[in-house]
């Protein structure tokens, strides 16, 4: 009884005969041999088993492929159902099922994601011939302005997925083609700009220039691409010609203040002047007035003192000589002479002794 419990009742560990040694391994083909006969079938009534094990294999196996069509949709993404390259559903987040592969596989874009492509830099959004070398890198920046000037213009645009479906079917290299389409815009804008609005005012309505171009061409290719923002990083003269611009900027800001300075002068002067001008036109103005009442009240006497000399001319005669006699010599100094040689006859100035 000891005997049977040491070696397994005259068998191996692995189920061989008692003739071998326990600790020899097993043999391959014999249990190659014994799956197939299990699973195939032998002479008899092991074939019956053999069948069964067969279908219940298929029958596994065709439970584990069904399976493989559940997919997750997260919040973040959309799903797009495509079978043998034909668009079928747009599904949103949750689990869902589709067509084992090859019949039908899924897309899950990221529609919430706002990506970036840099344009004119060698950072990790990058792209295309922009991280290739220095030589393409500064190609790529270079733009001719409206006023015949070379500029360094690197900037960014951030976008993200509209539409799922478009995005996947309508653009091929999205990150390439968006590229493109908003390099192609940028040079165009900045053909109509002058380099120094480029660089100070006209910044923010360039880049929403720029935006509303891209936008409308990749509507155009229905790419389902939305286009959030363009930031324009760097601009600045290449290199070779910064010190020339930087004596041409200090030119312009001179010539400036300048202007400013005169302007300043001209805004004191001018209103001085006006009033000047103005003062002058009121006192012509009441001169003329003046004018105008004295010749009309002189007209007014001459035709009252006419109306008179007809009625009696030689009183009125008499009048008009001693007034105007009056008028001539009563401010003036006078001496009076006897007619007949005598000695000149004492004035008493009368009116000059009352003033005293």
């Amino acid at each position: 009884m000891s005997g049977q419990n040491n070696n397994g009742g005259g068998r191996g560990p692995w189920g061989q005969g008692g003739g071998k040694n326990p600790n020899d391994p097993p043999n391959i083909e014999d249990l190659i041999r014994q799956g197939k006969e299990k699973l195939f079938g032998g002479s008899g009534s092991g074939s019956k088993e053999g069948k069964s094990g067969f279908f219940f294999l298929i029958v596994v196996a065709a439970l584990i492929w069904l399976s493989t069509g559940i997919y997750k949709v997260d919040p973040d993404e959309e799903g797009v159902v495509i079978r043998f390259g034909k668009y079928i559903e747009t599904t949103k987040s949750g689990l869902h099922y589709h067509l084992p592969a090859p019949i039908e596989t899924v897309e899950t874009p990221k529609i919430t994601k706002v990506n970036e492509i840099e344009i004119g830099g060698s950072g990790i959004n990058a792209v295309g011939r922009g991280r290739s070398s220095r030589l393409s890198l500064n190609k790529e920046r270079q733009m001719l302005t409206g006023d015949e000037n070379i500029i360094d213009v690197g900037f960014s645009i951030f976008w993200k997925i509209s539409d799922s479906k478009d995005y996947l079917f309508n653009l091929q290299q999205a990150r390439l083609s968006i590229k493109s389409v908003a390099e192609s815009a940028m040079r165009e804008v900045v053909a109509k700009s002058k380099v120094q609005d480029i660089m100070t005012s006209r910044r923010d309505s360039i880049e929403l220039e720029v935006k509303d171009i891209l936008q409308q061409v990749l509507d155009g290719y229905r790419a389902g691409v939305e286009i959030t923002q363009i930031k324009m990083n760097e601009v600045e003269p290449p290199v070779q010609v910064q010190e020339a611009f930087k004596d041409v900027q200090k030119a312009e800001a001179d010539r400036d203040k300048t202007i400013s300075v005169a302007m300043e002068k001209q805004n004191m002067i001018v209103p001085q002047a006006r009033g000047a001008a103005e003062r002058k036109l009121q006192e012509a103005e009441a001169y003329k007035a003046k004018v105008i009442a004295e010749a009309v009240g002189q007209a007014a006497r001459f035709m009252s003192v006419l109306k008179e000399y007809r009625k009696a001319k030689e009183v009125t005669r008499r009048r008009l000589y001693l007034e105007t006699m009056e008028e001539i010599l009563g401010g003036a100094e006078k001496t009076i002479i006897d007619g007949k040689g005598n000695p000149v006859v004492p004035y008493l100035p009368l009116d000059q002794l009352k003033k005293k």
